[in-house]
Parts: C-alpha cells; sequence; structure tokens
C-alpha cells in the first residue's frame, strides 16, 4: 500500500491497533491513517500512542479515506453501514474484518455496489503471527488486492479465495483453530501434572512444545506427516502415544470439530445477513 493512500478505521479496537501497528512499522505514514469509533477514550489513547487522526463520527472519516476498514462487531456493522449508506464513492475500497458477514450484505448495507474485500484475520494476528484469509468481489481491482495484501501482511501471511463461502473453511481451520490449539496444551499440562509435575513446569513444557513444533513444521520444508513420522521411533514412547490418539479416533473428532465450526460459520453469515 503506499504511503500516499489515506486508511480509515471504522473501530479502534485490538485488531484494527494491530493492523496499524503492522503498518506503520512497516514504514506507513501514520498521518495518513485515521480512526474512528464511539469511545472517545480510547480514541485518545490511540493519537497520542499512534501519531494517527481521529475522528468522533465516521461519516468524517469516510469523506476523508479512500480505503475504508470495518473494523467493529458484527452485530454493529448492519448500523455503521446505514450511517454511511448513498455517500460512498465508487472510487473507495471497503474492507471488512469482521466475521461472518458476506460481501453481499455489506454492499446492501451501503446501498450500492463497491468494490469490497472480506478479511478473516486470526488472533495471532495481535502478535503479527497471524494468517488472514481473503475475498473480493468482482469490482475490485489488482491494485486494491495488492494494497490489502500489505495491509493484512504486516500481521501474518495472507491466503486469497476464489469463492467466498470458501472463507468459511478458512474460519474453521485458521480463525478457530488457535482454540484447537489451546485445547490440546491444556490437556498436555494437565497430564504432565497427573504424571507429578509442578503446575509451572507442565505449563511450560506445553507451550514451549508446541512452538517448537510449529517452528519445526515451518522451516524444515517437509510437511506434517513426514515429520512426525520421523519423530516416531518404532515401538517407543512416541508410537504408544499416537496408537492411543488413533484408537480414540483422533483425526475423526478433528474433522467432526472442524466441519462442526465450518456448518457454524455458515449459520452465522446468514443469521447476521438477515439483519436490517
Amino acid at each position: 500500500m503506499e504511503n500516499k493512500t489515506v486508511i480509515g478505521f471504522i473501530g479502534a479496537g485490538n485488531m484494527a491497533y494491530a493492523l496499524i501497528k503492522g503498518l506503520i512499522s512497516d514504514g506507513f505514514d501514520a498521518k495518513n491513517i485515521n480512526i474512528s469509533d464511539s469511545n472517545l477514550q480510547l480514541l485518545e489513547s490511540r493519537k497520542s500512542e499512534l501519531g494517527v487522526s481521529t475522528y468522533s463520527d465516521n461519516l468524517s472519516l469516510l469523506e476523508n479515506s479512500e480505503v475504508i476498514v470495518f473494523a467493529v462487531k458484527p452485530q454493529v456493522l448492519s448500523t455503521v453501514c446505514h450511517e454511511l449508506k448513498n455517500r460512498a464513492t465508487s472510487s473507495q475500497l471497503f474492507v471488512s474484518i469482521v466475521a461472518g458477514i458476506q460481501s453481499q450484505d455489506i454492499n446492501r448495507w451501503l446501498g450500492g455496489n463497491f468494490s469490497l474485500i472480506r478479511t478473516m484475520p486470526n488472533t495471532p494476528a495481535l502478535f503479527q503471527s497471524g494468517v488472514t484469509g481473503l475475498y473480493a468481489n468482482d469490482l475490485v481491482t489488482q491494485e486494491q488486492k495488492n494494497s490489502v495484501d500489505v495491509l493484512l501482511s504486516s500481521v501474518g501471511e495472507c491466503f486469497w479465495v476464489n469463492e467466498e463461502k470458501l472463507l468459511d473453511a478458512i474460519t474453521a481451520i485458521s480463525g478457530s483453530g488457535p482454540a484447537y490449539f489451546f485445547l490440546l496444551m491444556q490437556s498436555m499440562k494437565q497430564a504432565a501434572m497427573a504424571l507429578g509435575l509442578d503446575e509451572k513446569t507442565a505449563d511450560s513444557l506445553s507451550i514451549q512444545t508446541s512452538h517448537g513444533a510449529s517452528i519445526m513444521a515451518t522451516n524444515s520444508g517437509k510437511d506434517s506427516k513426514t515429520l512426525r513420522s520421523e519423530v516416531t521411533s518404532p515401538n517407543g514412547t512416541t508410537q504408544a502415544a499416537i496408537e492411543t490418539f488413533q484408537d480414540q479416533n483422533f483425526e475423526g473428532i478433528v474433522a467432526a470439530a472442524t466441519r462442526a465450526a465450518y456448518d457454524r460459520a455458515r449459520e452465522l453469515s446468514k443469521e447476521l445477513g438477515d439483519i436490517d
């Protein structure tokens, strides 16, 4: 994204904060970043820390921004869009980081057919280690896609999909995925304590083991099946554990859980999109 592009964030919460910090750390001019929020105290804090421009109303931000990022809760996005209805221009690009709401519903609320990119960042983006799924409607240009890629790449890796429904699959894997790993880490911690380790040691072991496995998966150039095979000695302790997992249908449990997340994402899209 060019430094001269003026980008406005509607919503000054944690995800907007992470994106703005990422942009600035990558050299983007803070003077070309606008934020609006109903929380005036939070706005003042963001302005003081980041040096960005702030607005107490969304219309003023809209009039002074080329790219508008929706960073609000799903339940209030309809209200925000109706506030902007018939005020946006065809040259503006809208980006939604709001979970669950489809691009056609956002455009309907805005009262037009605007260039819109819908994204699904996950919570590790708050630590510049996120994964974001992105979908662009037919009006988005390649240049606009490149700009948004720069924006979201500041907090992690980006993956574009050609069908909007695939964002629900990304939600099921990476959007909800961190919680799956936290649950496994919690279970490992509890198991370690049951084996006699103290809580602090058990906690550190589960965290560092997860971290190390992630680094291996990222840097080894090998797929997860190969890595698992390489660390599983025949008739050893790891094989005993893996076979126990598989006896309990571990893969089936993971498949069922991700499918449940996917189905719920589809349901939420419909429920939230029905709001007028």
